[in-house]
């Protein structure tokens, strides 16, 4: 494996969003891409994308993993460990498997003993926000025992990435930085946050809509917080949700697990990741006009999506 990254061959397992911004960053500074998405021979729009940005789709993830120095892992919480052990077989000694996924710790470790298993190097990624607006630079704080040696290289190719800081434990023994899991970990507890925001303000702004005191409760909201602006922030959150609650509720059922790790009951994150995964369903069905169009889940007053949500529910009883 050349020592210099911008001549790494990187392969991309995912062509969803997130793939899609990684493969136009990367493309533009003529690093050689290839993909596997288990999606790419019925995803028309997808191989367009690859064409356009002189992609090769791999046939599968094993015969991508053994054309590539860097494998990045972009799919959906629940297919990261599947991913990782399918990719396994076709990983060459030395080569680098960045796992992106929004996984549990347990989930982690679990994918980093196939990768490691075949003599390949396993780090652990953890996405600190929301990835279109930094691209191919949103913050990323990655760990593993190759975290240190790996992240200048990463750099390099323009990400934003940043070793898990070193942090003596309970017992003042030893440090974290290259353990597996402490980054996921990090991740997850933001999430139960930012994702049960999001699952709290559709559940609370729909029902104020409801009995019509919207206008009272964001008042109030406004005078707790005044630092949010909770009519933008709302559109906000309805927007994503209703765009990725699909993606969104399997990352929460997996910080559902890391609270179960910890040997806590995960009586938020579940009921946040059901919200979610309620959502998902309602745009699925149409309910906030036809995934794909331009306007789908594009209005910029939250009110619009709550009026949709509650004309669904009241067809529906």
């Amino acid at each position: 494996m050349d020592a210099d990254p911008k001549s790494w061959r990187v392969g991309l397992l995912g062509y969803g969003e997130v793939g899609r911004i990684l493969v136009e960053d990367l493309r533009a500074q003529g690093m050689t891409v290839s993909a596997h998405d288990r999606r790419q021979q019925d995803d028309g729009a997808m191989r367009a994308h690859a064409e356009a940005h002189g992609v090769a789709l791999a046939d599968s993830h094993a015969a991508l993993a053994a054309a590539s120095d860097l494998v990045i892992s972009a799919v959906t919480a629940s297919q990261a460990v599947a991913v990782a052990q399918a990719a396994a077989p076709g990983m060459g000694a030395g080569a680098v498997f960045l796992d992106l996924n929004s996984a549990s710790p347990g989930a982690k470790q679990r994918a980093a003993l196939a990768i490691e298993a075949a003599g390949a190097r396993y780090l652990e990624g953890a996405v600190m926000t929301s990835v279109p607006p930094y691209r191919l630079r949103v913050p990323l704080l990655v760990g593993g025992p190759h975290a240190a040696r790996l992240a200048p290289a990463l750099r390099d190719l323009g990400f934003a990435a940043r070793p898990v800081p070193e942090r003596a434990d309970q017992a003042g023994q030893a440090d974290q930085a290259g353990q597996l899991g402490v980054a996921s970990a990090t991740k997850m507890c933001r999430s139960i946050m930012i994702k049960g925001l999001e699952a709290l303000v559709i559940e609370s702004f729909t029902t104020a809509r409801a009995y019509g005191v919207e206008d009272a409760v964001l008042a109030s909201l406004a005078e707790t917080f005044p630092g949010i602006d909770w009519e933008q922030q709302g559109a906000y959150f309805f927007q994503r949700v209703i765009e990725h609650g699909r993606r969104r509720a399997e990352e929460v059922f997996e910080v559902a697990q890391t609270v179960r790790e910890a040997g806590l009951e995960p009586l938020g994150a579940t009921a946040i990741a059901q919200r979610q995964a309620w959502v998902a369903q309602q745009a699925d069905a149409g309910t906030f006009g036809q995934r794909g169009t331009p306007g789908f889940a594009r209005s910029a007053d939250w009110r619009t999506e709550a009026d949709r949500l509650l004309a669904t529910i009241k067809e529906q009883t």
